[in-house]
């Protein structure tokens, strides 16, 4: 996600604790949609499951991005 600000990235995972608990919420979601979507037993039954998590990690996505545009600017 975002390689473009890989460092910054790590620099605020080290010192932003809302920035690291976004990053680890994000990806926490990202470990579950992809766990609902290749477990056959759960695949068909959980979609509306799926679309509100996917819909919850985007929203964090953009929050992230807004807070890395914001800090790279402010360190330029």
């Amino acid at each position: 996600m975002f390689p473009e600000y890989r460092d910054l990235i790590s620099r605020l995972k080290n010192n932003d604790a809302h920035f690291t608990r976004l990053f680890n919420e994000h990806n926490e979601l990202d470990d579950k949609i992809t766990g609902l979507e290749n477990n056959p037993v759960t695949e068909s039954s959980a979609e509306q499951e799926i679309a509100v998590l996917k819909h919850k990690k985007l929203a964090l996505k953009d929050e992230l991005y807004e807070i890395l545009k914001k800090a790279d600017a402010e360190g330029k």
